[in-house]
């Protein structure tokens, strides 16, 4: 285990965090025949101050457990977190923390400060909440302002939040901090609408998702766009090829780099904090793809590549990239250097088109960093549980510690309707191994858009994955919530399970339905085993047995 988690030397290692105080659960439990009956537990959003800062207030889920003991986790849902809280015109409004440079900043962006050694109020708050209400003086682990200044200097972290987007609580993504997820959203020419991809940023927020992409094609991209990130308390993404082909009239032979150049200082004007610019694909990198089995599967590489071979030219994007960084700059927006050449099925997985394209991103990386801009690197794709570490290992070294976001990776071909939960067994396996953001993969892929149920099975999957990464890394935030769920599996407290469960309503449902309709919270058992062989209930009694 690397310093990630266990850095206990930095000068900021003694902060504690003002918190709002800590009530138990009032009432007396009361009996029903054998069964105890205990307070419900109350989930509820609250504001930490900071120590440094104290002007910056964090929202996070404090779980208030039916035996009065609390737990605090950490919360992507912002203002969602009321169930009654409905996106307007007006956007969400910033949020406490202003969205601006620090005064005397110079106009430096958050990679420039960070090197300058100055911590800003953004990164204690990244710390608080990564450091889900535990104190930094006494929480082995603890994440502190300083080490996350420390981070994002060595471009090992990014904080992907534009000036533009006042609405977005500021995170983190890189290595040493919690696994992130991203869930993909967008119309197409085909289907949706802007008010049904707001609903669905809205679904994916209010079950986890640390960020969101839109993807849109179509006629309507501009204002679906701008209705997500006005209404987004997560940092937004997009892919500025999508809206460049749209204005070329959906002809890749009339791209151009003035027509890309435009959309992309449209999008940062609107607020992205995120671009997909696939700068990596070479017009020389072609000729291999194309022997692939099933050639180039990314929507902004095809295009790309056939603007090339129509133009007979270098991808714009490459040859035009130190201009897209002062771009880039003037708005503290980061970069997400796409993967063009990912392999989108198993018997392309880790061939010579797709590490061609790393090696040019690795460089590409240094260069956005020697302007001040932060950066990230995507990742496949389709890639066999026995090639990932392969793709871990050479990004690492490549990439010069830059974050790396990927799409699962799916690990088997054979999953159309699952690939959510092939993908997530893959996204699980490379968060462990460093991993910094998985792009969730929904049971739609490859079939056709998801709506908001598959939104939701995409999220859940991944959270589950981010969580058990978190957990094999020896995060210490991710065991406390598995142990204090165990224990209240082992003592029944079914309430408090569902509370702390990653899928409250689910597993609710799943526990009324096998016991039809008795009272499942009054039982110290499940259907599955009922009272005369519950393991747990065995347990016990050989404890009082034992004394």
């Amino acid at each position: 285990m690397t310093d990630a988690f266990y850095h206990k030397n930095h000068p900021q290692n003694n902060l504690c965090y003002n918190s709002p105080p800590m009530r138990k659960c009032s009432g007396t439990p009361a009996t029903n025949g054998n069964a105890t009956e205990r307070p419900a537990p109350r989930v509820r959003r609250v504001l930490v101050k900071g120590a440094l800062f104290p002007q910056i207030e964090v929202g996070m889920k404090e779980v208030v457990l039916s035996n009065g003991t609390t737990i605090c986790l950490y919360d992507t849902a912002g203002p969602y977190f009321d169930p009654a809280f409905a996106p307007s015109d007006r956007g969400l409004g910033p949020v406490r923390l202003a969205r601006k440079r620090p005064q005397g900043s110079g106009g430096q962006t958050r990679l420039e400060l960070a090197r300058r050694g100055i911590i800003t109020p953004e990164m204690e708050y990244i710390a608080i909440r990564e450091n889900a209400r535990r104190e930094a003086g006494n929480f082995r682990g603890a994440i502190t302002p300083e080490f996350v200044r420390k981070e994002i200097a060595r471009g090992r972290a990014i904080i992907p939040v534009s000036l533009r987007h006042p609405e977005a609580e500021p995170m983190i993504i890189g290595t040493a901090f919690r696994v992130k997820i991203n869930a993909n959203l967008g119309s197409s020419a085909l289907s949706s609408s802007l008010e049904e991809e707001a609903a669905k940023m809205i679904h994916a927020v209010r079950l986890g998702s640390d960020t969101v992409m839109d993807l849109s094609t179509g006629p309507r991209i501009r204002p679906t766009r701008q209705n997500i990130i006005r209404n987004s308390p997560v940092p937004v993404g997009t892919v500025p090829i999508y809206e460049a082909l749209e204005r070329a009239g959906g002809k890749a032979e009339d791209l151009t780099w003035d027509i890309y150049r435009q959309t992309l200082i449209d999008q940062a004007e609107d607020g992205v904090d995120f671009f997909t610019i696939h700068a990596g694909l070479l017009r020389r990198f072609i000729p291999a793809a194309r022997k692939r089995l099933t050639g180039i599967v990314s929507r902004g590489g095809s295009i790309h590549a056939q603007c090339c071979l129509a133009h007979n030219e270098e991808n714009f994007t490459y040859t035009h990239f130190d201009e897209i960084c002062e771009i880039l700059k003037k708005y503290d927006a980061c970069f997400s250097l796409g993967d063009a050449l990912r392999p989108g099925s198993i018997a392309d997985a880790n061939d010579k088109a797709q590490f061609a394209e790393l090696a040019v991103l690795g460089k590409l990386v240094r260069r956005a960093r020697r302007c001040g801009v932060q950066s990230m690197v995507e990742g496949p794709g389709h890639v066999p549980l026995n090639k990932i570490q392969e793709n871990m290992t050479l990004q690492k070294r490549l990439c010069g510690g830059a974050p790396f976001y990927t799409l699962g990776p799916i690990v088997t071909d054979f999953s159309p309707g699952y690939d959510h939960i092939s993908s997530a067994i893959g996204a699980a396996v490379i968060g462990w191994q460093g991993t910094a953001m998985l792009c969730y993969v929904t049971p739609k892929e490859h079939l056709g858009l998801p709506d908001r149920e598959d939104v939701k099975q995409g999220v859940i999957a991944y959270r589950i994955a981010a969580h058990a990464a978190d957990l094999a890394k020896n995060h210490p935030a991710a065991r406390i919530l598995d142990d204090t769920l165990s224990r209240a599996r082992f003592d029944f407290r079914w309430e408090d399970q569902f509370a702390l469960a990653v899928d409250p309503e689910t597993a609710r449902r799943y526990r009324a339905l096998t016991l039809s309709g008795q009272d499942a919270q009054g039982k110290d058992y499940c259907s599955m085993c009922g009272p005369d062989f519950c393991s747990m209930r065995l347990s016990k009694k050989l404890a009082s047995l034992a004394g």
